[in-house]
C-alpha cells in the first residue's frame, strides 16, 4: 500500500493537495479546486483546520539517500 505524503515539488502551501494528487494520480489542481469546493459548502473554518492538522501531520516525500 502506498502512503501519502507531503509533495516537495507540486506544493502549493503545504503539499497536502499535491501529495493527494500523487497517491491516487489525479491532476492537483482538480484536487486544489475540489478543497475549495469543500470549503464553500461545509464552511471554511473546519476545513482550513483540517488541512494544517494535515500539514503537521503528513510527513514530506523521503530523499532518497543513494
Amino acid at each position: 500500500m502506498q502512503r501519502l505524503y507531503r509533495s516537495t515539488k507540486d506544493r502549493m502551501l503545504g503539499g497536502i493537495c499535491g501529495g493527494i494528487a500523487e497517491k491516487f494520480n489525479w491532476d492537483p489542481s482538480l484536487v486544489r479546486l475540489g478543497l475549495v469546493f469543500l470549503c464553500l459548502i461545509t464552511g471554511v473554518i473546519p476545513l482550513v483546520l483540517t488541512y494544517f492538522v494535515a500539514w503537521v501531520i503528513v510527513p514530506e516525500t523521503p530523499v532518497d539517500k543513494t
